[in-house]
């Protein structure tokens, strides 16, 4: 019983696959803000927006649509155009996945 308990522990597919995630997580983070510090506000917004919504599980992609839509209405109304497209972003990226990803 006791060799049973020590075989569940071990949940990983492999020892070290934990930390060969946060690795792949913190290179594509890194990659992701240096191409957004590199483009115009607007474009960065847009790119950073869409492709890390596009990451978001489909049971919570309404809540990200409505923080798009807000988004993109404070940022338009306040003339912040790296809000405002980033808002833009996230609302057609929520409607990818909640229409095309099936969870």
């Amino acid at each position: 019983m006791a060799e049973k308990a020590k075989e569940k522990a071990h949940k990983e597919p492999f020892p070290g696959a934990y930390f060969v995630g946060l690795v792949i997580t913190l290179v594509l983070l890194i990659g992701v803000v240096a191409v957004g510090a590199g483009l115009p506000p607007a474009l960065s917004g847009f790119l950073v927006a869409l492709l890390l919504g596009l990451t978001v599980n489909p049971k919570y992609a309404i809540g990200f649509l409505c923080a798009g839509v807000f988004s993109a209405l404070l940022g338009f109304a306040g003339s912040e155009p790296q809000v405002a497209w980033g808002g833009l972003g996230l609302i057609l990226s929520s409607l990818v996945v909640w229409r095309f990803v099936k969870s």
